[in-house]
């Protein structure tokens, strides 16, 4: 997928107030089809206010949206998700969480994502599996 048809595809999941509200930064498409996406720690992320430390919700709703961009990136646009698996491996602590989608598997009409999210450490804080349908529309 080209780079315009990427940023579309972007924009059109920005347009989401829930997706907006994330803030997410920097989501990029490498030419093996990895998605990468930036999570800063807002105010509203905060498992308790001033910890440092991100609430499993909006983990939760990063993991699912940067793997459902995988897919979208794969088939050409958004998809809706059939289930969604989160592993929370340690506290996941601010300024920023990276997380990384690759699609493993793009069916006819089911696609599973690996999604893996990282502290500005380096460290895997948490890991998930996104099941999306591969049809969009």
């Amino acid at each position: 997928m080209d780079t315009n048809a990427f940023a579309n595809i972007v924009a059109g999941f920005q347009s989401s107030p829930a997706i907006a509200a994330l803030g997410m930064e920097e989501i990029t498409l490498d030419p093996s089809g990895v998605v990468t996406g930036e999570l800063p720690l807002l105010a509203a992320h905060e498992r308790q206010a001033g910890t440092g430390q991100f609430h499993g919700g909006p983990i939760a709703s990063f993991i699912d949206t940067i793997g459902d961009l995988a897919v979208a990136a794969a088939v050409g646009g958004g998809v809706p998700t059939i289930n969604l698996r989160i592993d929370y491996l340690k506290p996941a602590t601010g300024p920023r969480l990276t997380a990384k989608a690759s699609v493993r598997r793009l069916g006819r009409t089911v696609a599973v994502c690996d999604i893996d999210v990282f502290d500005a450490k380096g460290s895997l804080v948490a890991i998930g599996r996104g099941t999306y349908g591969s049809q969009t529309g």
